[in-house]
């Protein structure tokens, strides 16, 4: 008899050409770039607000709240959108990828070579295919209290 191997599934995506994974029930929606309004004196990592469908969305952008550098003009961010505990935030994102498998069994802490604000924000990895899939811990990311999501002089 065949033991089966737990399987997770993990939404896919890239920034700055990390490969990244939120678990897929948390996942609302995945969709093109949509108009942002921008929050006057707000933290840089609040990409602004969006309009999905009559709901005003908070849009983090991922880049900035990892600490890489600004993503380019000429590329439109891609949104993920997550069902937070205070409802839907938009997670902003170079490229999408796909629904991901990976076995339970494969998980490992962060890797060291993750540093600054990514470390905080990465709750581990998976092995998948022929690359990492560094998984988000999204109730971080997402959290306007942390010292990196503030506004500057906060």
């Amino acid at each position: 008899m065949t033991t089966q191997l737990e399987q997770r599934q993990f939404c896919s995506f890239f920034v700055d050409g990390l490969y990244f994974g939120v678990p897929v029930e948390q996942v609302q929606e995945v969709i093109r770039q949509q108009p942002m309004t921008r929050v006057p004196l707000a933290s840089d990592v609040l990409g602004g607000l969006i309009n999905l469908r009559g709901q005003i969305v908070t849009a983090v952008d991922l880049r900035r709240r990892l600490g890489l550098p600004a993503r380019p003009a000429e590329q439109p961010p891609m949104n993920v959108v997550i069902r937070a505990d205070d409802g839907a935030v938009s997670l902003l994102v170079d490229q999408i990828g796909d629904v991901v498998d990976a076995d339970a069994e494969a998980w490992e802490d962060c890797p060291n070579t993750v540093q600054g604000n990514a470390r905080e924000l990465i709750a581990g990895a998976y092995k998948v295919a022929d690359r990492l899939l560094l998984v988000l811990d999204t109730g971080r990311a997402i959290d306007p209290t942390s010292p990196d999501a503030r506004a500057p002089g906060a």
